[in-house]
């Protein structure tokens, strides 16, 4: 390696041992005092590099790509406010736990405190929501300061993929010149011959990383198979994959051995790609459940809980209220059950956890409790069935419901907050079909979703389903598209206003409910697929939408699928339904 200065020095090889060490995209966002960085990263062969304008879809685009390949995405920043526009998409991955390398350059110590342009105090700029902060020494063309760099980037990288998973900010300070100029001296030459260890690196990273994996001790395991085995109803709880979640195989031998009911969150990885023949996976429980005396739900005695809390309020009330034991797998030790009633914390690899307690228990399950799920997801799903045939009008849940099943195998579903991930949940049925459903559930925010689904591309189509103010929020984010060479179906649920604000108490109140909370924004998205080079089209009915929907599916480029509902409309829809499901028992 050879280096014109000592800045194109540090750059190279920073980067070079962050593609050591295993992250294989870099997002970089436009700027002066990056430009080291910027460089580095274009040339190296190992690592693509993206480009976006805007540094809050840099981020969340960053987002999406690490949370489908579950590796560390790397994106960089200029100094100043640059760095501050990262923030919304590091908390996310903080609380969704999601490997990601964040490089924020900076102006040189001693412009701090003076006033000068563009330069703010980045140090230790996002708090707690990151698993490592350092700012690096300046660029220093000696062997020791370079091997304190490649450890400081393996470590990095390294503690990515911790227990848990999540961010890590390197602030790097430059001064000038920040291109490949040549400056006489600045580097010596025979630098790499006197200390190739420090230039070249090694074979590999320079430090390598390994990562325990927490684990029970035989005797706590045997208790908890234990009482796994004497339960007479048991279930098993998938809530969204905020990583890591147990692999599927691992809990379909949990849930055959055991014989528990499986309540999948369709964020979780588990709600679709199971043998039905295998796994008891339920989807509908966010109505039934609701329905003790119709559907004679007893309770369950024991509950084993994975992932993070359960999108369904539905479920979290039901098991907040039921008499069991109720164990909660995380393998960082951490807290997320928000009820505060679950009695036991297992610290444990769950898919290690998983199929270790697969070999331990023996038990085939209550065959009537089992059964009583099985009932109840036919039951359910045949009436869904039946009432959207019957009222095939526009609604938000007929729309996702045909987004999820019409989904080809291996393809990968992005869904928005607010309503769309609710929808998803009361009416994705559960498929053997190997989709991978992705969502921001960390923090919950409606802000860079576009971004994150684009960031979120695979080798399967790629499908983003979306409110109205989801979209506006984040159409910048398009310009992805044609910079980073992405095909993409959007459905985007157009209910003119924040129709989730309908599920609280404020509807009863108007004014100030349609001024300050539902807040229609009257906006027509039509010129947005000119403007980004996607086709548009706006779509009047159920019917329409299936069929251009599955055409969009086996089309290149990208489709944005408008449809038009109505907010109050679609609310009181699904209330009608989950009365109806209340009412009508298991028959």
């Amino acid at each position: 390696m050879t280096a014109p200065n000592r800045n194109t020095l540090w750059a190279e090889t920073l980067v070079d041992e962050l593609a050591a060490a295993g992250v294989r995209t870099v997002v970089l966002a436009p700027g002066s005092r990056s430009t080291p960085l910027t460089v580095a990263f274009a040339d190296h062969e190992d690592v693509e590099a993206l480009s976006l304008l805007d540094e809050r879809s840099a981020g969340f685009f960053a987002l999406g790509r690490s949370k489908r390949t579950g590796e560390p995405t790397a994106v960089v920043t200029t100094s100043g406010t640059a760095t501050a526009n990262l923030h919304p998409a590091i908390l996310e991955a903080d609380a969704a736990r999601v490997p990601l390398i964040v490089l924020t350059a900076d102006r040189p110590p001693e412009l701090h405190d003076s006033g000068a342009n563009q330069t703010m105090g980045q140090e230790d700029l996002y708090g707690d929501a990151v698993r490592r902060y350092r700012t690096l020494p300046e660029p220093a063309p000696r062997p020791r300061a370079l091997r304190s760099l490649r450890v400081t980037a393996s470590r990095a990288v390294g503690t990515t993929r911790g227990t848990p998973p999540g961010p890590v900010h390197l602030n790097v300070p430059f001064r000038k010149p920040l291109e490949p100029t040549p400056v006489e001296g600045d580097v010596p030459t025979d630098l790499a011959e006197r200390a190739p260890l420090a230039v070249n690196g090694r074979d590999g990273p320079f430090v390598r990383v390994d990562q325990g994996r927490p684990e029970l001790s035989g005797d706590e395991l045997s208790r908890v198979a234990s009482t796994l085995d004497d339960a007479e109803r048991g279930l098993i709880v998938t809530g969204p994959a905020n990583h890591p979640t147990p692999a599927r195989d691992a809990l379909a031998a949990l849930a055959r051995a055991t014989g528990f009911p499986v309540l999948a969150d369709p964020l979780s990885g588990h709600r679709f790609g199971h043998d039905p023949g295998e796994v008891v996976v339920c989807g509908g429980y966010d109505s039934y459940l609701d329905a003790a005396d119709a559907w004679r739900w007893p309770d369950p005695d024991v509950v084993l809980r994975f992932g993070a809390s359960p999108t369904s309020k539905v479920t979290r009330h039901y098991l907040r209220d039921a008499d069991a034991r109720q164990f909660v797998v995380d393998p960082a030790g951490e807290w997320r059950e928000a009820e505060f009633t679950a009695s036991d914390l297992l610290v444990a690899h769950p898919t290690r956890l998983a199929r270790r307690l697969s070999d331990l228990v023996d038990h085939d399950g209550n065959d009537a409790w089992r059964e009583r799920f099985e009932d109840a997801e036919s039951a359910y799903w045949s009436l869904i069935e039946r009432e959207f045939e019957s009222h095939p009008e526009d609604f938000e849940g007929t729309i996702l419901s045909t987004v999820a099943a019409e989904m080809p195998p291996a393809g990968t579903l992005v869904v928005s907050n607010s309503m769309p991930v609710r929808d998803l949940d009361r009416f994705g049925r559960p498929r053997s079909s190997d989709l991978q459903v992705l969502g921001n559930r960390g923090v919950s925010g409606i802000d860079g979703v576009i971004s994150t689904a684009l960031g979120a591309v695979g080798d399967g189509p790629l499908v983003l389903a979306i409110g109205d103010l989801a979209f506006y929020h984040d159409m910048n984010g398009l310009l992805a598209l044609d910079r980073c060479d992405v095909d993409a179906t959007i459905v985007l649920l157009n209910n003119d206003g924040g129709g989730i604000f309908h599920k609280l108490p404020i509807e009863d109140f108007d004014p100030p409910f349609t001024g300050y909370f539902e807040t229609p924004h009257g906006l027509d998205f039509s010129s947005v697929g000119d403007l980004y080079g996607a086709e548009f089209v706006r779509i009047q009915s159920p019917d329409v939408f299936r069929s251009l929907y599955a055409e969009s599916l086996e089309s290149d480029g990208t489709q944005i699928l408008e449809v038009r509902t109505d907010a109050t409309e679609s609310h009181r829809r699904r209330e009608g339904l989950h009365e109806r499901v209340r009412e009508y028992g298991p028959r």
